[in-house]
């Protein structure tokens, strides 16, 4: 079976996992601390902040920036609903709007029509790795004096062309960045997530609210020579990373730039093996941005049936994923009022697929899925063409 993904984890990382066991120290601590150091370096970001995953990232950035009820905050439906449902859980409403279709990212020239007097922030999606065009964004977002969150989520390692210079994602170009190491990303601890910013109230605000709004941290009480008695600021929540978690992370992050290179190298490979592929449309990078190729998304020709075609690879022991869900279309926000055309964003979900991509794919798997998708198109298309 050739899987959807696989992450690269090794004798370092559970050497390092080992070592946070037998330390003592096994829920946020000395390895969190660290992780957030190492991780605000590699980004070039004045300030991390480790949490449990990237939804609850997204929810204390927008807790930091006092988004609640009655607000709207503008996002791509096009992506995992963790986005809409960190602006939900705030008791904020989601306003969507349609995508590029070029690079499945929000598109910034949608974004003014969806600004209201309610609008208090807007969250872009770096999705499946590709970066968003943020110098159009933060255009945006500065001339109307809103906050522009990152969801990079995927997007770790991933870099963009700011003013000629080349900076990764993370370092801050809107307020907030927020990032996931679930295992399908391209560096995981299981799971866990991390803020960027460069702006130390929002930071010390993500410390207060990530460990129940408590006054003194964990560390700073157990290290103390004196009694300490810690106050609860304000409503907080149980968000920390534990060590174990940034253990491993510190492995992960020291592998990164390796992984990114090799997944560039992958996804190179699948453009010389599709590119002459008649109607299959390859992901493409904007010359501003380089990816990590978290995923790898083609869109089928038109006509072609995804589920068959997926289920046909699948029989052949190579699993895919369909096109990026669409939070619009699920029960949740179903009953939600359609305020704006969302066609991209529905024919990127039912008309691309996910094909696997990871680190250590070989070439002759990756010539297996090549040779599997040509064989299942190449009768179809000339069947839709004929007709």
């Amino acid at each position: 079976m050739i899987p959807i993904a696989m992450p690269l984890l090794a004798e370092e990382e559970a050497d390092a996992a080992r070592a946070a066991v037998l330390s003592g120290w096994v829920s946020q601590g000395p390895q969190v601390a660290a992780f957030e150091r190492e991780f605000a370096a590699f980004v070039g970001a004045p300030f991390a902040c480790a949490v449990s995953n990237c939804t609850t990232a997204l929810q204390l950035a927008l807790a930091a920036l006092d988004v609640g009820p009655g607000d709207e905050v503008i996002t791509a439906s096009h992506s995992f609903i963790a986005t809409a449902n960190s602006i939900r859980n705030q008791g904020a409403v989601p306003i969507f709007v349609d995508v590029d279709p070029e690079t499945y990212n929000i598109d910034p020239r949608r974004l003014a029509d969806a600004i209201t007097p309610r609008t208090r922030a807007i969250i872009a999606v770096h999705q499946m790795g590709m970066p968003c065009d943020l110098a159009a964004l933060t255009a945006v977002a500065d001339r109307h004096g809103i906050t522009l969150i990152e969801d990079a989520a995927c997007a770790a390692g991933s870099e963009i062309q700011i003013k000629g210079n080349w900076e990764r994602i993370g370092k801050p170009h809107g307020r907030i960045a927020c990032f996931s190491f679930h295992p399908r990303k391209v560096i995981t601890t299981g799971e866990g997530g991390m803020l960027t910013t460069a702006d130390a109230e929002l930071d010390r605000k993500f410390r207060l609210l990530r460990q129940h709004g408590m006054s003194v941290p964990d560390t700073v009480r157990h290290g103390s020579s004196q009694v300490i008695f810690e106050e609860y600021l304000v409503s907080g929540y149980n968000y920390r990373m534990t060590d174990m978690q940034a253990a491993i992370g510190r492995k992960q992050l020291e592998r990164l730039p390796e992984l990114v290179a090799r997944r560039r190298a992958v996804a190179a490979r699948y453009a010389e093996l599709l590119g002459n592929l008649e109607g299959l449309r390859l992901p493409a990078e904007p010359k501003w941005a380089r990816s990590n190729w978290q995923s790898y998304c083609v869109r089928l020709p038109n006509g072609l049936d995804q589920r068959s075609v997926m289920q046909n690879l699948l029989d052949q022991g190579i699993a895919t994923r369909r096109g990026i869900m669409c939070s619009h279309r699920e029960p949740p926000y179903a009953m939600a009022a359609r305020l704006h055309d969302l066609r991209h964003s529905e024919l990127s979900q039912d008309r691309s697929i996910l094909l696997p991509i990871y680190a250590q794919m070989s070439e002759d798997d990756q010539a297996r899925v090549a040779d599997a998708l040509m064989e299942e198109l190449r009768p179809r298309v000339q069947s839709v063409i004929a007709v």
